[in-house]
């Protein structure tokens, strides 16, 4: 489980701190995709492909399966954590979330979310309030 918002930068080369916590987690690899909201989902491989998996057993014949799957699959990017803990972000996928420098890494549960730290914040403040009204409407009874 991936929680908490860390604050690293993007360096000259596109490259970015995991948090530290995590690099274990991590050290198998990790799969980077287009997210939702302009942000990067940030996988471990093995959660990458239980959702691969997960993806082959729906219906082909669904349209909406067959978009999602071309733009999850073909903005894919397998990475490895170098020595230091850093993963580089591909240029096409930095642009397709506005990445420049500084950038906002939350935890999301099974992955992590690699944002524009400003969009972040922007994100954050308008969803703030509507999240006291969310609970019962995402999890019923659980909350």
């Amino acid at each position: 489980m991936f929680l908490g918002t860390h604050t690293p930068r993007l360096d000259q080369k596109g490259r970015l701190f995991l948090p530290a916590k995590y690099r274990d987690d991590l050290s198998g690899g990790v799969v980077i995709t287009k997210g939702q909201e302009r942000c990067l989902y940030v996988f471990p491989v093995k959660e990458f492909v239980r959702i691969t998996d997960s993806l082959a057993e729906a219906p082909v014949t669904a349209r909406a399966v067959r978009d999602y799957g071309r733009i999850l699959f073909a903005s894919a990017s397998d990475q490895t954590c170098d020595g230091q803990g850093r993963v580089t972000v591909p240029a096409a996928l930095r642009a397709y979330a506005g990445l420049t420098r500084d950038c906002a890494v939350i935890g999301a549960n099974t992955r992590l979310e690699i944002w524009d730290a400003q969009a972040w914040s922007d994100y954050e403040a308008e969803r703030e309030r509507e999240f006291a009204h969310m609970s019962e409407e995402v999890l019923p009874g659980v909350l």
